[in-house]
């Protein structure tokens, strides 16, 4: 007969909630989010291909506030999982261990893929590449 009295593995409420747990999740996340992000990026190539009129409808799904709301969140996962993977990489290489180091460069990720995003929105905004 099985011994019941062995302990339980703790579940997600036991455990205080840390920026390096949220960004593990995120850079899951943002990784799924990069690849369904791709039928977009499909969508507007096929569209392209497909000749004018298409690539206009493709166009002003992208213009409109769905759209750009997508593709903004689309291009914080492109950053973000860009910034955590070159943190992942330094931290492969033997760096950053220290609590101290990791939780500052959880926050780094964190700030620079949103620093990122603005300053490419901001440029293409101001291209008017996005109305």
């Amino acid at each position: 007969m099985a011994d019941t009295r062995r302990p339980i593995s703790p579940h997600l409420s036991v455990y205080r909630w840390q920026v390096q747990m949220v960004t593990s999740i995120l850079h899951r996340a943002t990784g799924i989010a990069l690849s369904v992000g791709l039928l977009l990026v499909a969508w507007g190539l096929l569209a392209l291909a497909g000749g004018e009129a298409r690539f206009a409808r493709f166009a002003a799904f992208v213009g409109s506030p769905v759209g750009i709301v997508l593709m903004v969140g689309w291009s914080w996962s492109l950053f973000y999982h860009l910034c955590n993977g070159i943190r992942h990489l330094v931290q492969d290489a033997g760096y950053g261990y220290e609590i101290v180091q990791f939780v500052r460069s959880s926050w780094a990720s964190v700030v620079v893929s949103l620093l990122l995003t603005v300053l490419a929105w901001a440029y293409v905004l101001t291209l008017g590449a996005a109305a």
